[in-house]
């Protein structure tokens, strides 16, 4: 069943001045917060905090700051053009949103500030301090929901409980989905009341100095930021949509939307993508249909973690923290192994290297890693899922949570513990011709296409020809397959004892 949740409408129906406060929704166009905030207001003031709480502990070098950062460029510059004026763009500020926001709102003059849901929960944690310091000095807060189709209690089964396996959820979600869930929110017939920039506000973005961090090579890897750069890219893909069931599963293959730094940072509105997925999908497009389910997925594992919020320290089946996993300074050597992409399986180590090199690894490998570190290292998800947390351009606590959820089959809809990938034949059947492997693993390049996928089973001789010396120019591998899932079998044995 769908309960349809309503829009947090402020019991005034009109305010002066307002302030719209933009964090993971960074567009002008179909953003619910900032389209409730012109309706509802004379004047429209937009803040963006790079918060510091969140930024002090990253590296210097973050792709996803940078991102950040020039995607703020862009919409400080549709803020201009939607408004008409250049003194019309965003505020960017440095430091503590939970002092910022009430600051700004009493300095501005603002009596009510605008904001999207974010239900990580730190994000509740933050937003509830920022209510009550807004309450202090009469300021409204008023929330909406924008990064999902439908969130928290709004699909739930007959019973009125949230779901817990993915396809009844899924079924549901199709049922009552309308198009008005996936409408547009309307923004270009209110934008003249977006207010002028007060001239004690910087008029650039921060640059990267300014914020406290460095240039990454974000610009090499040409990732497109902003809503242009998304727009550019869905485009894109809508040409070859209808194709996404036969090519995701390839990593040397262009299957992906690309999408997923976009709407983890909201440069792109999730209505506009299951919007054109849903119309596909109706015409029994079944590239739309798989790409649809993708996106109903994310909405998914964002309830659960609404639900279930205990999903963020332990495993959503609880049992399965009663599993004991390598420890010691064998667990820190294996782990350390599969970080650098030294384990000696070619699609295991080059998918490493694509995540260290880009921040980005293909839907596919990313399961495939994940199994192999918690199945074939014994190593615990929850440094796998802090590994991918710190490294990923498309970070989502949700996503990345109930991905490693999934894989170690602690979490909701999860495969079971016995499904254990083989690293080798999903190199085999997924890289045939080890396009990627050798992109990241180049020193692999001259073996052939049956001896890359495991070369420690190669002929002397034709990794005598390939230049190859196993141990020196490639590890060999640090486990084998056989016996590591003969003792996952084992490890994994105290959950059947529990039940």
């Amino acid at each position: 069943m769908i309960l349809r949740a309503n829009m947090s409408i402020p019991s005034a129906s009109h305010f002066p001045a307002t302030l719209m406060w933009f964090r993971r929704d960074l567009r002008a166009q179909d953003n619910a917060a900032l389209s409730q905030a012109l309706q509802r207001s004379d004047s429209v003031h937009g803040v963006f905090v790079f918060d510091k709480p969140i930024l002090d502990p990253l590296p210097r070098q973050d792709r996803r700051v940078e991102f950040i950062r020039e995607s703020l460029v862009d919409l400080d510059q549709q803020l201009q053009k939607l408004s008409g004026q250049a003194a019309g763009g965003l505020i960017v500020m440095v430091g503590d949103a939970l002092d910022i926001i009430p600051q700004l709102a009493k300095k501005l003059g603002v009596v009510a500030v605008f904001t999207n849901h974010d239900d990580e929960p730190d994000a509740l944690a933050r937003d509830a301090k920022v209510r009550g310091g807004l309450a202090n000095i009469g300021v409204g807060f008023y929330t909406y929901k924008d990064h999902v189709i439908f969130e928290r209690a709004e699909v739930l089964t007959q019973n009125r409980q949230p779901y817990g396996v993915f396809t009844p959820y899924k079924n549901t979600w199709l049922k009552y989905v309308q198009e008005s869930d996936l409408a547009p929110h309307p923004i270009d017939a209110f934008a003249k009341k977006l207010a002028t920039r007060p001239t004690a506000f910087q008029k650039q973005v921060p640059t990267l100095k300014e914020i406290g961090f460095e240039k990454t090579n974000l610009d090499q890897l040409q990732i497109p930021c902003g809503s242009q750069g998304a727009k550019k890219l869905f485009n894109e893909f809508l040409k070859r949509m209808s194709r996404y069931e036969e090519t995701r599963n390839f990593p040397a293959v262009k299957g992906p939307s690309y999408l997923s730094v976009h709407l983890r940072f909201g440069t792109i509105s999730i209505r506009q993508l299951a919007r054109a997925a849903h119309a596909s999908h109706m015409l029994c497009d079944e590239g739309a249909q798989t790409w649809l389910s993708e996106l109903i997925w994310r909405d998914f594992y964002h309830q659960i973690l609404f639900h279930h919020p205990h999903v963020v320290s332990g495993a959503f089946k609880r049992e399965y923290n009663s599993i004991v996993w390598e420890h010691g300074k064998i667990a820190e050597k294996l782990f350390n192994a599969w970080c650098e992409g030294k384990t000696g399986y070619p699609l295991i180590d080059a998918s490493m290297m694509q995540i260290n090199q880009t921040g980005y690894m293909h839907n596919r490998l990313r399961m495939v890693v994940a199994s192999f570190l918690v199945k074939d290292l014994g190593i615990d998800w929850r440094w796998g899922e802090a590994y991918f947390a710190k490294h990923l351009n498309d970070f989502d606590l949700a996503a990345n949570n109930g991905g490693w959820q999934w894989a170690s089959s602690s979490g909701c809809d999860a495969q079971p513990y016995f499904r254990i990938f083989n690293p080798i034949s999903q190199s085999e059947k997924f890289d045939a011709q080890a396009k990627f492997i050798k992109r990241y693993l180049p020193q692999l390049s001259a073996l052939s296409d049956d001896a890359i996928h495991a070369p420690w089973l190669a002929k002397p001789i034709d990794l005598k020809a390939a230049g190859i010396e196993l141990g020196k120019d490639y590890p060999m591998p640090i486990v084998d397959h056989a016996t590591a899932r003969a003792k996952t079998l084992e490890r994994y044995a105290v959950i059947k004892k529990n039940k």
